[in-house]
């Protein structure tokens, strides 16, 4: 089993690279969404031989209180076969699934991964006959999809109320968040010379720029843009910033890679892919922005829906539920350096909190819609 060694900081303007960060290097790191199922990447283990718990996985554990929130002991058991298709990669949660596994002695989990678009077809294409009982993604559309297609059944009133509402809907919440941000060479640009609004790039930053048009993250960015600013003005984005020679990659770390290495000056991706650089390596020039209420700054989820299939739905509640235990939340802040969603669990390092984000109010479920938006990617011109 993988294991994983991180933490890290950064906030709004807040800004270069920072310490306390770990070691471990991650030069093979994936991307979150659909092209392989993996928002994984290939670390070294942080855990051991020595039996230390998922709560105290990571490099963040240094110094970090006891987390919060309900732990796995205060839950139900697990007692059962349950069958969870994840688009979250193996490298990232495979080590949490397994743990919660190994928590009980009559029950036997299996976890098939792939991208998360992929398994919404095969649960859609299975039909009646899937297997599948809980539906792990990486995002909030895929969820929405899921639901839209009518695959999904209402989650538990009382594993509901463990998250805001914002994060959640009658058919599948959120388990962990991830803010959209710009991360921009600190050695090229001050955090005064980035624009403070999303539709200001390219025209207002002097700058080469790097997105990874192909991933479900950056094109569920897009989706929020297109709700919230029109799919006119959406198209003139895309075209503008098509047009300024942007780079292409094939996932955001790989930007936030390029920013480090020099190859461009900013780009447009999820907060945590900053915070993995850093952890390979503290001295990075690589620092954080955000936008303010725009698509840019749009929080999106990573979450769990019961599946309509599922031969036992009270068992497959209680496997989310624990996937909202103050260990697994813990094991999100550092390990993954996602953000926690129950009260109780803080993020590592300086980030700021939720509450201190100036995020856009956009329902979540409306994401889903990803084939307008790379229908109108594609009619502006960028290769998806």
């Amino acid at each position: 089993m993988t294991r994983h060694a991180r933490d890290g900081v950064d906030r709004r303007r807040f800004l270069a690279a920072a310490g306390g960060v770990g070691v471990v290097g991650l030069a093979g790191c994936m991307g979150d969404d659909e092209e392989d199922g993996g928002d994984g990447e290939d670390g070294e283990d942080g855990d051991g031989e020595d039996g230390e718990s998922v709560g105290q996985i990571g490099s963040g554990r240094e110094g970090r209180d006891a987390p919060g929130g309900t732990p796995m002991a205060e839950m139900p058991d697990l007692e059962g076969e349950l069958t969870v298709y994840s688009g979250r990669g193996e490298f990232l949660v495979g080590e949490l699934v397994g743990y919660i596994e190994d928590q009980y002695d009559d029950f036997d989990l299996t976890v098939r991964y792939g991208g998360a678009t992929d398994l919404v077809n095969q649960i859609a294409n299975e039909g009646e006959g899937s297997p599948a009982d809980v539906f792990y993604s990486v995002n909030a559309g895929a969820l929405g999809a899921l639901a839209d297609e009518g695959r999904t059944q209402a989650v538990p009133d009382d594993v509901a109320e463990l998250v805001r509402e914002e994060f959640r809907t009658d058919q599948w919440i959120g388990t962990s968040g991830r803010a959209r941000t710009v991360p921009y060479n600190t050695e090229a640009f001050g955090d005064d010379e980035l624009p403070d609004d999303i539709m200001a790039y390219p025209e207002e930053f002097d700058g080469d720029l790097g997105w990874a048009p192909s991933y479900g993250s950056c094109q569920a960015f897009v989706t929020a843009m297109r709700l919230i600013e029109g799919e006119e003005a959406t198209r003139e984005w895309l075209e503008a910033v098509v047009e300024s020679g942007i780079t292409p990659y094939n996932n955001e770390f790989a930007a936030c890679q390029g920013i480090a290495d020099g190859e461009i000056d900013a780009a447009f991706t999820n907060h945590y892919y900053i915070q993995r650089v850093l952890d390979g390596n503290p001295d990075a020039s690589i620092g954080t922005a955000f936008t303010s209420g725009d698509a840019g700054a749009v929080f999106n989820v990573a979450g769990a829906a019961v599946v309509d299939t599922a031969s036992d739905a009270t068992l497959a509640g209680n496997f989310v539920r624990h996937l909202l235990s103050a260990e697994a939340q813990d094991y999100f802040a550092r390990s993954t350096f996602e953000y926690p969603l129950i009260p109780g669990v803080e993020p590592v390092g300086d980030l700021p909190t939720i509450d201190e984000l100036d995020v856009p109010d956009i329902d979540l479920a409306e994401l889903s819609d990803l084939e307008t938006t790379i229908d109108l990617m594609r009619d502006a011109g960028v290769e998806v």
